[in-house]
């Protein structure tokens, strides 16, 4: 399995696009840093740009460039995480508007899936995390549903497992602590 997940590190940082198991649903990743990999990403997707993505890291210094936050926001998030939840934050200068949308905040999670999470180590960076689906159709749930729908159009798909009882992460404003998404 690791040996699987270094070659689609590699294919992220070469610029590709990934399909990878999270929590409740496949993901769609690729180098936030990258504005071609990036756009090619929400072309597959035909997600707008304006809409933005959420960052996934395999924990929070690794988010940190990408976000602003006062020492009580990290200590809550170095709290809650890792979990199925996706909070709201302030972006950086860093953050690219292609990953921001029309929005001054970026979506941040740090995952509790050990694929997701040591995708994100291996690759030595945060990673895009969207769900893998065309926008509008259900997320895929497994490695057959994503090459039958996106395999064409992937570079790499990690083999792995979502947990089919749970739902996409929560996501929760930091700030105001408003439940954007149960």
């Amino acid at each position: 399995m690791w040996m699987h997940l270094h070659q689609a590190a590699r294919v992220l940082q070469q610029g590709g696009v990934v399909a990878y198991p999270t929590e409740a649903v496949y993901g769609l990743g690729c180098d936030p840093l990258n504005e071609t990999a990036v756009m090619r990403l929400l072309e597959i997707k035909s997600r707008p740009v304006s809409k933005g993505l959420i960052l996934l890291g395999a924990d929070l210094d690794q988010l940190a460039p990408f976000v602003e936050l006062t020492e009580q926001q990290q200590q809550q998030l170095r709290e809650h995480w890792p979990l199925a939840t996706t909070y709201l934050v302030h972006a950086s200068a860093l953050t690219p508007a292609w990953i921001r949308g029309n929005h001054d905040k970026v979506a941040v999670r740090v995952s509790q899936h050990p694929v997701a999470t040591e995708l994100c180590r291996l690759a030595g960076m945060p990673i895009v995390s969207t769900s893998a689906n065309y926008a509008g159709d259900p997320a895929c749930r497994n490695a057959f549903q994503v090459t039958r729908q996106l395999g064409a159009d992937l570079d790499f798909i990690v083999t792995g497992q979502c947990d089919r009882a749970a739902r996409p992460s929560t996501i929760i404003d930091l700030e105001s602590g408003a439940v954007l998404r149960q």
